[in-house]
Order: C-alpha cells, then sequence, then structure tokens
C-alpha cells in the first residue's frame, strides 16, 4: 500500500499509520472523508450595518475573513433587548439584556441564513436592541468555545400603533350602537385616543362622519333605524395615527323594536310630554341667555365628531393641514403650532450653512427636565423686512402641524429675541444626494429600499394630511446616523432661489422643472399626484447614487422631451421593480401614478422578498440632446416592430417577434431585454445575427 502526507492540519504518530489526527483547534465533521483536511470554526463576520425603519430593522453583513477552510458556512442571529440600569436604578452604562419577545419576526428566518441580509420586524417602539451576527460550519459545534460572533445595538424610532383587530357590538338600538374593542396589538407607546369612522354601507364612503374616543369604547348615537353601517376605528399615539382596522359590519333594531304596549301608554305619553316640555324650556332659556353672555364653544372632551361630505374640513383634534397663509396675522399661526423657546436654552456650536434668510448651524438644546440633544439652527440676518419675517417663520408654522418619523421634526422656534430662529432636529448625514454621492454604491439593495421606503411614508403622511410638497427630491431629504430618512424643507421659493438651474420661471413663480410632473410646469396643478412624479425622480436619484437627472440637458430641452414621452433610463444595476415603478409615477395621466400608500406597500413586499431585487433592469446609454429632438434625419420614426424588423433587414428574427404583442418601439425600450428574448423564444437558429452580448436595442 502507498503512502501519502497527511492531509493539511493533521498528522499521524508513527510512518504507516492508517489514520490521520487533526491538530489542535481543527477538527473533522461526521461526513468528512478521512482524506480531507481538518478545519475550524470561522471567524466572526465583519461590517455589520443596521437600517432601521420604525420598529423594523434591516441587519446586513460581510461574510467571515477567516471562512475555517470550509464551505458549509451559514449564518445565526440572536436578538436581545436590552436596558442600562444600575444599583440605584438609574440609568448608567451597564446593559442588562434579555432574549427578545417569540413574536419578533425575522425575514427570512433567524438561523441557518445562506444568504448576509436579514430583517427583523415587530419590534418595541423606543427599545434598545443588541443583535449577535455568528458564522458557523460543519465543525462549530466541536468548539463552543471558538465561535466568534459580531454584535451591533441599535434603538428603534417612535412608530405608529398597530391597528385594531377586535370589535365587539355590546348593545343596539333602532338609532344606536355601543362598541368596544380592544387595545392594539403593539400600541408602540401611550394610547392618546382612537379615531372612530362610519358610514352607511350603501353611501360607500362618500359622507361619513368621525368620532374620537379616550377610551376602549363608545356609543353611536343619531343613527337611521334598519340600516347597515361600515365602522373603522384607528389608534393613535405621540407618533401619530395607525393603521385602521378592517371594516367592522352593525346594523341597527328596525322601527318595530320599539313599540310601546297598552298597559303602559299612558305613562310613556306623560313621560313624552314632559321631556318635549322641557326641551322647549331649555331652549328658551339658551336663547334668552346668549342675548346677555358669550355662548360656550366647548364640547366633551373626550368625543367630537362633524360630518364630511365629499370635500376636507378641519376636525377639532383631526390632523389636517392648515394653510399659514390663511390667517390675518401669520404669528398667530407660528405660535399656534410652533413652540416658542427660551433663547438661553439654545447653545449654537458651529456655522454649518447659509440660506437665504440667515446662517445654518449646528448646536444644541437643553430645555428643563429634559436631556441635552442636538439640533440644527436656522437663523434670520439681522435687517430683515417685516415680510422676510413672515416667510421665514411660515415654514416653520407648517412644520410645526406634522408629526411622523419620516418628517424632520420641528422642536420649536425663538420670535421674541434676536436672532429670530427655528430649531429642529439634527440630521447627522446631512442631505440624500449629497450623502449619496459621498458613498457611492456602498449600500446594498436592500437598503437603498429602505431608505426608499421611509422617504414613501413620510409622504404617505403628508398626503393624508392634505399637504402637497411641490419640491420632493433627494437634496430636500436628510438622512440620520441610522440611515433613517426624512422629508423636509417646506419652503419651496427659498429652495429654488438658491439653485436657479433647479428652477424655471413661469407665470406665478419658479418650479424646479427636473422634478416636477408635466401639468403642473403647463398648468401649475400641483396635487399629491405631482409629488408622485417627483417621488419617481427622486427613487431614480436615490438608485444612481445622487447622478442629477437628465444631466447636462437645459430645461427647456428637459420639457419638451418629457411632453414627447422620454422618460430616464434606468441607472446602472437598478432593479426592474424599481424602474417599473419609476415609470409608473412618470404616467402622463395623473390618475395612473401610484398613490403613496401603494408605494409604501410595493416597498414593504420588496422588502419581504429580496430576491426580486436581483433582476435588474435593461439599462440604455445616456441619451444625448440630439436624441430628444425627434424632428432630426438622423433619428428614424419606427411606428411598429414590423418597421423596426424591416429596418434591420432580419428576416428571421421578425418571424420570431410575429407573435409578440410589442405594438412599439417605446413599449419595447421599457422592457428588459431578459423578459422580451423569453417571450419571442429568440436563439441562435431564429436569428443568427443575435449574440448574448447583445442588448434589444442592438438587435
Amino acid at each position: 500500500m502507498e503512502c501519502s502526507k497527511c492531509p493539511p492540519h493533521s498528522f499521524s504518530h508513527h510512518e504507516g499509520s492508517l489514520h490521520c489526527g487533526c491538530e489542535k483547534n481543527y477538527f473533522r465533521a461526521e461526513g468528512d472523508p478521512a482524506s480531507m483536511a481538518c478545519t475550524r470554526p470561522p471567524s466572526a463576520p465583519r461590517n455589520v450595518i443596521s437600517s432601521i425603519n420604525e420598529t423594523s430593522v434591516i441587519l446586513d453583513w460581510s461574510w467571515p475573513e477567516d471562512a475555517g477552510g470550509r464551505r458549509d458556512i451559514t449564518f445565526t442571529v440572536l436578538c436581545k433587548r436590552c436596558r442600562g440600569v444600575a444599583a440605584n436604578g438609574s440609568n448608567s452604562g451597564t446593559q442588562r439584556c434579555e432574549p427578545c419577545r417569540s413574536n419578533v419576526r425575522f425575514l427570512p428566518r433567524a438561523a441557518g441564513l445562506h444568504n448576509t441580509t436579514v430583517t427583523v420586524g415587530d419590534l418595541l417602539a423606543h427599545t434598545n436592541y443588541t443583535f449577535e451576527i455568528e458564522a458557523l460550519n460543519g465543525v462549530s459545534s466541536f468548539a463552543p468555545k471558538m465561535r466568534q460572533y459580531a454584535a451591533v445595538t441599535i434603538t428603534t424610532n417612535q412608530a405608529a400603533p398597530s391597528p385594531v383587530t377586535v370589535i365587539r357590538k355590546e348593545k343596539t338600538s333602532r338609532n344606536s350602537v355601543s362598541l368596544s374593542w380592544q387595545e392594539p396589538e403593539r400600541p408602540n407607546g401611550i394610547i392618546l385616543d382612537y379615531e372612530i369612522k362610519y358610514y352607511e354601507k350603501e353611501e360607500q364612503e362618500t359622507s361619513y362622519t368621525i368620532l374620537r374616543a379616550r377610551g376602549c369604547n363608545v356609543t353611536l348615537n343619531g343613527l337611521k333605524s334598519n340600516t347597515a353601517y361600515l365602522l373603522q376605528i384607528r389608534a393613535r399615539t405621540a407618533a401619530g395615527y395607525g393603521a385602521s382596522s378592517p371594516s367592522f359590519q352593525f346594523e341597527t333594531s328596525p322601527d318595530s323594536a320599539f313599540s310601546i304596549s297598552s298597559e303602559s301608554s299612558q305613562v310613556v305619553l306623560i313621560a313624552i310630554s314632559s321631556a318635549v316640555a322641557i326641551i322647549l324650556l331649555t331652549v328658551l332659556l339658551y336663547i334668552l341667555i346668549g342675548r346677555f353672555c358669550c355662548r360656550s364653544k366647548s364640547k366633551h372632551p373626550d368625543e367630537k365628531r362633524l360630518h364630511f361630505g365629499n370635500g376636507h374640513l378641519r376636525l377639532p383634534g383631526i390632523r389636517t393641514y392648515v394653510d399659514p397663509h390663511t390667517y390675518e396675522d401669520p404669528s398667530q399661526a407660528v405660535h399656534e403650532f410652533a413652540k416658542e423657546l427660551d433663547a438661553s436654552c439654545i447653545a449654537i456650536d458651529k456655522v454649518v450653512g447659509a440660506g437665504e434668510f440667515g446662517e445654518v448651524c449646528s448646536g444644541r438644546l437643553k430645555l428643563p427636565s429634559k436631556k441635552e440633544i442636538c439640533v440644527a439652527i436656522k437663523t434670520l440676518k439681522g435687517g430683515y423686512t417685516d415680510k422676510q419675517r413672515r416667510d421665514f417663520l411660515a415654514e416653520a408654522s407648517i412644520m410645526g402641524q406634522f408629526d411622523h418619523p419620516n418628517i424632520i421634526r420641528l422642536e420649536g422656534v425663538v420670535t421674541r429675541s434676536k436672532p429670530v430662529m427655528i430649531v429642529t432636529e439634527y440630521m447627522e448625514n446631512g442631505s440624500l444626494d449629497s450623502f449619496l454621492r459621498k458613498h457611492d454604491a456602498q449600500f446594498t439593495g436592500i437598503q437603498l429600499v429602505g431608505m426608499l421606503r421611509g422617504i414613501a411614508s413620510g409622504m404617505k403622511y403628508l398626503s393624508d394630511m392634505g399637504y402637497v410638497h411641490r419640491d420632493l427630491a433627494a437634496r430636500n431629504i436628510l438622512v440620520n446616523s441610522n440611515l433613517v430618512c426624512k422629508v423636509s424643507d417646506f419652503g419651496l421659493s427659498r429652495v429654488l432661489e438658491d439653485d436657479p438651474e433647479a428652477a424655471y420661471t413661469t407665470r406665478g413663480g419658479k418650479i424646479p422643472i427636473r422634478w416636477t410632473a408635466p401639468e403642473a410646469i403647463a398648468y401649475r396643478k400641483f396635487t399629491s399626484a405631482s409629488d408622485a412624479w417627483s417621488y419617481g425622480i427622486v427613487l431614480w436619484e436615490v438608485m444612481s447614487y445622487g447622478e442629477r437627472p437628465y444631466w447636462e440637458m437645459s430645461n427647456q430641452d428637459v420639457i419638451k422631451a418629457v411632453d414627447e414621452g422620454y422618460r430616464l433610463p434606468p441607472p446602472m444595476d437598478c432593479p426592474a421593480t424599481l424602474y417599473q415603478l419609476m415609470l409608473d409615477c412618470w404616467q402622463k395621466e395623473r390618475n395612473n401614478r401610484p398613490k403613496f400608500e401603494q408605494i409604501v406597500s410595493i416597498l414593504d413586499k420588496l422588502i419581504r422578498n429580496p430576491g426580486s431585487l436581483k433582476i435588474t433592469a435593461n439599462t440604455t446609454s445616456r441619451p444625448a440632446n440630439l436624441l430628444l429632438d425627434r424632428s432630426s434625419s438622423e433619428v428614424p420614426s419606427m411606428g411598429t416592430m414590423g418597421d423596426w424588423m424591416d429596418g434591420m433587414r432580419t428576416l428571421p428574427c421578425k418571424e420570431a417577434f410575429s407573435g409578440v404583442s410589442y405594438s412599439s418601439c417605446d413599449t419595447l425600450a421599457k422592457t428588459s431585454t431578459e423578459v422580451v428574448l423569453t417571450e419571442v423564444h429568440v436563439t441562435p437558429a431564429t436569428c443568427p445575427e443575435w449574440e448574448p452580448s447583445m442588448g434589444i436595442t442592438t438587435l
């Protein structure tokens, strides 16, 4: 029998041995052959990055530097909920951690991961978590002391409560119904109140009633007898409203359910007569007293309601945007929506930029009995006019009405001393466009989708409030240290003045052409649908890592090209699903564009299914301005697929395309190469002119 050397990291005690033992700290798994080298557990995963979105987090990491000599590596993620405690009960640097609740969700799973990404959902709001990520291979179980893991600690954001799921009907009469419900499974904070929305089933929500209640029960009065109603409930915390419950149907009792027996009819009639007399006396006293004293406008603090028609009305306690310019005295709007801060509580550290009205600084805010926080401070320069002061504070009047994790938070204003200041939360990573350019190609697709989801969530909130942003762009999105993106800059005219090339003057002011929908440019019709168009441009900016939309094209060329149907091509390595979302946002007919609620839903599905991001769109070359001139003789106009194939003089290919429903070259250009070739069954036999390295446009 011929002898050979022992495999790596193994040895024998004497020559001619039939078995080579493993060196210290090296092992063989049960299924490993004797001829295989001895291996060891892998080192810890590297470069763990977390992306927080309200009460979920996306974890992404790199493969271990040392695989231990094996290829069967999997990853396990352990979740721990941590609290800082000391002996006296005060906060300290000591962490006490416990395993996360069993209902915390891991997508795709917590153990046996083959990829380096996992999404963790259903966490608690405003809570510290530590995640330990361990790399394992076939011999890790033999050396528990050698196992290593990478850890990352995060703090979840403020989040709206989960939907109410259990609603019960307690009591029903011909004109009222009593209901109760259970608190949401994940309140994510203290429930401030509940919004109850109900309407007749046959009305299909064209006219509905809103009621608010602080407890988990309510009685609805003034209903029609023998009528079916639909009802939805949603809870509100400091983070805003959660999602509405599923529709709950109930019916009032018919008129026959209320009858008066012959024996008690006289008693009932007397009671009714007495009630009518009391009501008449009350009305008479009310009229007399109303002549001499002011009418009280207060209502029950727990329940307030108002009927809606098709239009939007501002409800007491219901968050609906109010234009501060409708106030006769603009300072009244500022003090209604923004908190007045004492200038002594603010410490300015350094100047970080300049705006139209003054300097932009970073600093610290220390309010009584509260922890000191970092803030951004906008100041109004000296020598301002009354109009400049009003315009400067108008942004605070707008911002102060919003309360959402993906909208920049207003801390307050200083108006009673100089300089006049607007104080907001501090976003460590600055504007999204410059942040992406600084970190070109450094994020995973799922991280970019997480950022986009945050922006869409903030825009959904603004849309629900009835607010149209009009200048949604990556430069107006701010990014914090946890990669949470927040919509900011609610002063359209001021932003445009700082970048003349980004604006185009039309009747009524300036608008940012490259980000604005065609109808808004032509007719100044700004709606949530025009914001959706702008979101599509932001989506393109994010996937291109901050590239300038339409590159060096002039504003006039952009207007002409978009009007003629030109759309930006997909950025490099852009997932096909995201490019399709861009094209949906850029529909010329505004009613065909997706609502922000739909956009959030689409991005949530992508986050739950990261594999869908692996299919990339067909990237076309950057167009020159010459290509946008449709009248140019150098660019032939091909109306149909047949015209195109005839022009290419490739008859075998034309036969392959004959059964396909692509009616125009524009439609074909927006379809990925892989999809088209699959549908038409293009092969070397049917189309000798085509090679795999060729794209559809070169076929």
